[in-house]
């Protein structure tokens, strides 16, 4: 049992924990609780180890024995370190440490999301909770977007990180991509026509904006069209999370109903 916060995978885990820059420099991230270790599991995602702890319930206790049988590195920790490491209120007494495998892009993508300057990491979950939803084969993360494998955005997107390809570009890259695939690029914008009235069946890119800065300078130059979403009541926007999660489903219902 390791019960002691100097040994070197605890160090480790609150390094990934704490920075993006870690989490680069290591080429790894860390899930918690015990959705999201099942998750990881069932994506059959590359696995450094496991650290759990005696408050694992039955759930959890099934996926450490299954672990175990498959000879992979599974560490009992004190409660008392699991604790100091925990980014949750109510710690689950699981968490692992993952290699960062990105699903790779489809050769020919029809539906990829960009978050642009998304820093919120509530924002940037919803959106990619909602991307996995929507049958998005792509989001490219962009310069000024926060960290992808945050652990907020992690908890957020519920899983989405192992069922979508999650891409960190520069513009030039996304712009190479974009072109390549022969998708027409909308920005999320009140100033657009709506999205009921815009023709979303074609090839796709969506560039979601936050609410607060709104698009890059970069992303309005690659954006061939501006797209809204009508609003009926009294209040003049939506958060990212919510914009990006309608605009998504309305490709969705569209492309349905041909």
């Amino acid at each position: 049992m390791i019960t002691s916060n100097q040994n070197p995978k605890i160090k480790l885990v609150r390094a990934l924990f704490g920075r993006a820059k870690e989490r680069r420099e290591a080429g790894a991230f860390v899930v918690e609780g015990v959705r999201l270790v099942e998750e990881s599991i069932h994506a059959d995602w590359p696995m450094r180890f496991v650290l759990y702890n005696a408050s694992l319930s039955e759930r959890g206790r099934s996926q450490v024995e299954g672990l175990k049988s498959r000879g992979m590195d599974v560490e009992e920790v004190s409660t008392s370190v699991m604790k100091s490491l925990s980014e949750t209120e109510a710690p689950q007494g699981i968490l692992a440490v993952l290699n960062n495998s990105r699903l790779p892009i489809p050769a020919s993508p029809n539906f990829i999301l960009i978050p642009d300057q998304i820093r919120d990491p509530g924002n940037l979950g919803t959106l990619l909770r909602s991307a996995a939803g929507t049958g998005v084969q792509a989001v490219l993360i962009p310069p000024e977007t926060t960290d992808a494998f945050a652990p907020k955005v992690l908890r957020s997107g519920m899983g989405a990180h192992f069922k979508v390809p999650i891409h960190s570009m520069g513009w030039d890259e996304i712009e190479q991509v974009i072109k390549s695939a022969g998708l027409q690029a909308f920005l999320a914008d009140m100033d657009g026509p709506s999205c009921w009235e815009t023709d979303l069946r074609q090839p796709v890119v969506l560039i979601i904006g936050s609410e607060a800065e709104g698009a890059s300078e970069s992303a309005r130059k690659l954006a061939s069209q501006k797209i809204s979403i009508p609003m009926s009541g009294t209040m003049e926007s939506l958060n990212a999370g919510v914009a990006g999660s309608v605009l998504m489903f309305e490709v969705v219902r569209q492309r349905s109903s041909l």
